[in-house]
């Protein structure tokens, strides 16, 4: 192999293993969000949902919003607000869509604005702590576990 060669080949073999350490180097350590051992259905309370490499579960709100009308139109019908304008704050589309199910099926005082402002910004809490303090009556552990299935079952068929 010539000169020309091996560094035509180390420069591929670096871009792609630099590609793979990005994809493994996490705060904290472990496996990236949605990975590992969590439930099927993920958990909006600090990790993604196990939705798979082909959707777009872990973009940017925005960046699906833009490309799906379908997902887009669900949640303006639980929030009853713009898409963009719901999802704005949030780390990915999952949590937007599990905590959009979660002011509909609860139903408290201030709704999704509510819940919003809770879980996204300074001092921002868990979407199931929100849920404690929203609606103190509630099974906080099974509702986010109710929403969280909800929104997977609307990102698949959103992504279908």
């Amino acid at each position: 192999m010539n000169h020309k060669h091996l560094a035509l080949f180390v420069a591929m073999t670096f871009a792609c293993s630099s590609s793979a350490l990005a994809q493994r180097s996490h705060p904290g350590g472990g496996p990236p969000a949605g990975h590992g051992p969590s439930s099927p259905g993920g958990s909006a309370d600090n990790k993604s949902g196990a939705m798979g490499h082909t959707d777009m579960s872990h973009a940017s709100p925005s960046d699906v919003l833009n490309h799906n009308t379908a997902i887009a139109s669900k949640i303006k019908a639980l929030t009853g607000e713009d898409a963009q304008t719901a999802c704005n704050g949030f780390k990915n589309l999952g949590r937007c869509v599990a905590a959009a199910h979660v002011a509909k099926n609860l139903d408290f005082p201030g709704g999704f604005d509510a819940l919003k402002a809770k879980i996204t910004g300074t001092g921002a809490v868990s979407l199931g702590k929100a849920i404690e303090g929203l609606a103190p009556s509630a099974n906080a552990k099974s509702e986010v576990k109710k929403a969280n299935k909800q929104a997977s079952d609307d990102m698949k068929e959103a992504s279908s």
